[in-house]
């Protein structure tokens, strides 16, 4: 290409902002134009932005449409989504007609696998992959009820997640001795009392799908995986919480290594993705798949491999080598500012 390649993120976290500029201080040499758009106006990730645009609010298929349009406006040549990925990866024939490169699981019927839990914790057992908590997928309160029971009956503790949900959102761990008022002047947690629990999902005669779920209580690991555009699986690294702070680990864990290979042998998912997995007792079960890059992908990056890099790489169809990370690395992070603009004083 005779251009800088241009490549564009639609409405990501302020974490992009460190992915942006891996991509633009590559080893390589490669010169990039990185193009952001967001709903905030102040967003931080457009601070590492050559050209930035507000997004409209819009319905899925009309963002599409704007997002279609947004690349042929501005001459995209890799997109990368987070936002409205399954509406985007519906419409992945019009994109690769304009000559984009999407940086994405282009598999729609793997991406709806792997994005609902319940669908992917059935594909998990069905397949043998990985040990799955103790859960129930429950619809109304009579369900709910039903999965407390069973799995306080084994002496578990028990969480709770909406199945299509990022992150922690809707995340809640229910608490048998809850002080309501404790709870109230602490500060705030993802902690609930069964009763409160109750109440609340007995307001309405259904509600979306809930994964009822055993509390595990080892440590906590994601693994940054990057895999070339037909799922080989490059790299591998394990990142776990070090503490209850900010602490993190890059750890070389032979056995959650392997897990990552099976994994990528088996659903071949490209580019950058995040397996999250928690210890109860010796045996790691598997938490979820985000077929996107991590919340922590740039603590993973000290390892040596630049995760985002290697994946706009991987799609401008440039080679890469299957990595070697370093693994024993103890790092955290801190708020940094960011200027974003001077106002005029009146």
């Amino acid at each position: 290409m005779s251009h800088k390649v241009r490549v564009w993120f639609n409405r990501w976290f302020a974490v992009g902002y460190h992915y942006m500029n891996n991509i633009r201080h590559n080893p390589d040499g490669l010169e990039f134009e990185i193009y952001g758009t967001h709903r905030d106006a102040e967003h931080v990730s457009f601070q590492a932005c050559d050209y930035t645009e507000i997004e409209p609010a819009l319905p899925g298929d009309e963002y599409v449409a704007y997002c279609l349009d947004f690349c042929k406006r501005h001459k995209i040549d890799v997109f990368v989504p987070r936002w409205r990925m399954i509406n985007i990866v519906r419409a992945i024939a019009s994109f690769e007609a304009i000559g984009v490169k999407v940086v994405a699981c282009t598999n729609l019927e793997l991406l709806d696998v792997i994005e609902d839990k319940g669908n992917f914790y059935r594909s998990v057992e069905q397949n043998g992959l990985m040990v799955v908590p103790e859960y129930h997928l429950v619809h109304n309160v009579a369900e709910f009820k039903q999965a407390y029971d069973d799995l306080t009956s084994k002496g578990l503790g028990v969480c709770f997640k909406p199945t299509r949900s990022e992150g922690g959102l809707g995340f809640r761990v229910i608490q048998p001795n809850y002080n309501a008022l404790e709870e109230l002047l602490d500060v705030p947690n993802v902690n609930i009392s069964y009763e409160q629990t109750v109440q609340i999902l007995s307001s309405i005669e259904s509600f979306p799908e809930l994964m009822v779920m055993e509390v595990l209580e080892g440590h906590e690991y994601s693994i940054d995986c990057l895999a070339s555009p037909t799922g080989e699986l490059l790299a591998a690294v394990p990142r776990r919480k070090a503490d209850g702070g900010r602490a993190r680990l890059l750890e070389n864990v032979p056995e959650l290594i392997r897990l990552a290979e099976e994994v990528a042998q088996f659903y071949k998912i490209p580019y950058n993705y995040n397996l999250q997995l928690k210890y109860q007792g010796d045996i790691p079960k598997v938490l979820e798949i985000n077929p996107r890059m991590s919340g922590g992908l740039h603590i993973s990056c000290l390892s040596g491999v630049d995760f985002p890099y290697l994946a706009v790489k991987l799609a401008l169809g440039h080679a890469v080598e299957k990595q070697n990370p370093e693994f024993g690395i103890l790092a955290s992070y801190v708020e940094q500012p960011v200027l974003i603009r001077k106002l005029e004083q009146s």
